[in-house]
């Protein structure tokens, strides 16, 4: 994290202590409904899923940013101040523990999704010796991958998280979330079914993708992912590297590259030409684009169109 934006947030803290003591002593919105601030889409998405018409919510990080190397401003600080329930990942948001302690609310109800869930490491698979560590302590100098909402079994995981989290705020509406979040959920089911029906049939089960997203999905689903790249898509690989996919994906007879959205997709490009292969994307989820949004695509859908992509390149 930036040191100078460490600083700002504590100058920020300290105006707003004084700005808001004034304020109301409850933090809900203005209409009475549960303010709920999230991080960004996948954790947006389940939120609102549960919430439904009970809570406004809002993600800090807009359509079309990557989340990775985003940190908030002075007024998405006064957003999580005054917020009733917090939900993000974790790991991927490194700000946010800072952030919750410089914009202190101790009525706050604060979620990290995949509190409980099983990390793995990021490359190349995941240490047996962190099976029974805390999860944060798992995390503690160690390259963990934050990417579990990528997985529709460990998404099940999160979303009965944030209902727990909901219901904790606002007990008046428990049975609502609840049921809310089992609705969610049988359709998360439905989508891990197939993707279980439809991966375990494929003639292929190595895929090269630029960005070391799909850790979870492909160790679910019994395939291999080959990154490019590390877990943080701005990571430029080594030429060593490069010549390294290119053999792999020569002697396996990879003929697809997937790219992702939000990304510059230059050298998952470069690596097809290379190969005289074809690009495709496989979308982390980390953002909707403006295209995306107009096309009412969602959590779901798009999962959906991964499952499509994937299925067309192990089947070639």
């Amino acid at each position: 994290m930036k040191q100078s934006w460490l600083v700002k947030s504590l100058a920020f803290t300290a105006l707003s202590t004084l700005l808001l003591s004034g304020c109301a002593a409850s933090s809900s919105s203005s209409n009475g409904k549960l303010s709920v601030v999230t991080t960004f889409y996948p954790m947006y998405e389940f939120t609102k899923q549960v919430a439904g018409d009970h809570a406004e919510v809002i993600a800090l990080i807009p359509a079309g940013a990557e989340p990775h190397d985003w940190e908030p401003s002075a007024k998405d600080m006064k957003k999580v101040k005054n917020a009733d329930v917090f939900v993000y990942n974790g790991i991927v948001e490194g700000w946010a523990e800072q952030a919750l302690s410089s914009a202190g609310n101790q009525k706050r109800v604060v979620v990290e999704a995949s509190k409980g869930i099983e990390l793995m490491e990021g490359l190349p698979e995941e240490d047996e010796d962190h099976k029974d560590k805390d999860h944060k302590e798992a995390a503690e100098g160690k390259k963990m991958d934050p990417h579990v909402w990528l997985d529709p079994a460990l998404a099940q995981k999160e979303v009965e998280s944030i209902a727990a989290g909901l219901s904790q705020a606002d007990p008046a509406h428990k049975e609502d979330y609840r049921k809310n979040a089992d609705v969610y959920i049988g359709k998360l089911k439905a989508l891990d079914e197939n993707y279980r029906t439809s991966l375990g049939q494929v003639k292929q089960k190595d895929f090269v993708t630029q960005h070391a997203a799909f850790g979870y999905l492909a160790k679910q689903y019994g395939l291999t992912q080959v990154p490019i790249a590390g877990l943080s898509p701005e990571e430029e690989p080594s030429p060593a590297q490069m010549a390294d996919i290119i053999t792999f994906a020569k002697a396996n007879q990879v003929k697809t590259i997937f790219f992702e959205t939000l990304v510059d997709p230059k050298v998952a490009q470069t690596i097809a030409k290379e190969l005289n292969a074809k690009t495709a994307v496989l979308n982390p989820l980390e953002g909707l684009t403006d295209e995306e949004k107009k096309q009412n695509l969602d959590y779901i859908g798009i999962m959906t169109n991964n499952l499509e992509a994937l299925k067309k390149a192990l089947n070639e």
